[in-house]
């Protein structure tokens, strides 16, 4: 899938598809924020996107493991994501579930096998998705070009946990374009990638580009509409333009 404008069920697409007609699932992620020492929202994006990558290459959400069944259910459906913050007592106890985290930079981020959108466990319910807006203290560098890069849209503004989502969803996008040895290439270099806001004119090229592309179906903070566009790396998550009909 190059984009989500050539896939008439893409399952980020807002207009109903088949992948509404069967039970829908979540996939949970925690971003651990302390008041006195929140993360750089950078970090917490990358974190985000590289727990993502990490719960679908994992051997449990691989043919008969353990999360497998439930990784299979959560993508024949919509794949949702949502992300709440923990501190303190409700982060360890967040960290007890079976689940994957991620730290990267300042951020901890903690990925858990898919649930029925109405059943979280309750150690996950009781969280916050409000309280994730977070800042870089400095500008981010320029990225390197030899990873992927997933690129935001400049248009939209949205809080770090709706974007923490947004990346994930570019990532899956990335993961499911590669062939197998791509993938084996890019876990076993620790899934290097970066997440930066496009500027305009980068971001006009970006989506007619034939590269994977998030339309965000706009349930939660944004209508509905292109959010992320993901540009694959020299070396790692190797992307090609593709000719768009």
């Amino acid at each position: 899938m190059s984009s989500d404008e050539t896939r008439p069920d893409s399952p980020f697409r807002h207009e109903n598809t088949s992948r509404d007609e069967v039970p829908q699932f979540v996939l949970p992620l925690v971003v651990h924020i302390e008041k006195a020492e929140p993360p750089a929202r950078t970090d917490a994006l990358e974190s985000a996107a590289r727990a993502v990558l990490d719960i679908l290459s994992d051997e449990r959400s691989l043919g008969d493991g353990e999360w497998a069944q439930a990784m299979r259910d959560w993508q024949d459906a919509r794949i949702r994501k949502v992300v709440r913050r923990a501190r303190g007592a409700e982060w360890r106890k967040a960290s007890e579930l079976p689940g994957i985290t991620v730290t990267g930079g300042t951020a901890e981020v903690r990925v858990f096998p898919p649930v029925p959108l109405d059943g979280w466990p309750k150690e996950l319910a009781k969280l916050q998705v409000s309280g994730t807006d977070l800042d870089d203290p400095e500008k981010p560098a320029a990225p390197d070009r030899t990873a992927p890069v997933l690129w935001l849209s400049p248009d939209l503004d949205m809080s770090a946990g709706k974007a923490m989502a947004q990346a994930g969803h570019g990532a899956q996008l990335a993961w499911w374009e590669l062939s197998e040895a791509d993938r084996k290439a890019w876990r076993e270099a620790g899934f290097p990638l970066r997440v930066r806001t496009a500027e305009p004119a980068h971001w006009r090229q970006l989506t007619v580009s034939g590269l994977p592309v998030v339309r965000d179906a706009g349930f939660t903070e944004i209508a509905p509409g292109l959010t992320l566009a993901v540009e694959g790396g020299s070396r790692f998550c190797p992307l090609p333009r593709k000719r768009l009909p």
